[in-house]
């Protein structure tokens, strides 16, 4: 836990909450989409989306357009701004990481290697 609070914490923008960067980062991953659907990827209600989606929209990082068959909904997606953003705070965790995994003994690193194979063969179940 201590280890992926760290990693969170090497941010760039601290104006960007970790709930509006999974926000974002979701919509980079799957692409435009309604806010309810990224309230279910996100496993949060719609009003509590609602309240994000407006928040990054005010930031100049999310648009929002017409939904092309649903006239009562609309689609959201990012911004250049977003894109960048969500880059930047990619590249401050990689370089934090790869400062912390320089430090270690190559067997360490291969401890590491094989425990990683282990966690991705566990979470696949």
């Amino acid at each position: 836990m201590r280890f992926s609070r760290r990693l969170r914490n090497q941010r760039v923008d601290t104006s960007v909450t970790l709930t509006h960067l999974s926000a974002l980062s979701t919509l980079k991953q799957h692409g435009p989409m309604s806010p309810g659907e990224l309230a279910g990827h996100e496993r949060v209600q719609p009003p509590s989306m609602t309240r994000v989606v407006v928040a990054l929209e005010g930031m100049g990082l999310l648009t929002r357009s017409p939904h092309p068959t649903d006239g009562r909904q609309v689609v959201i997606d990012l911004t250049p701004e977003a894109v960048a953003l969500l880059s930047a705070e990619a590249q401050a965790r990689e370089a934090w990481l790869t400062g912390e995994l320089a430090g270690l003994t190559d067997e360490e690193r291969t401890i590491l290697r094989e425990a990683s194979t282990i966690m991705e063969k566990l979470a696949g179940r």
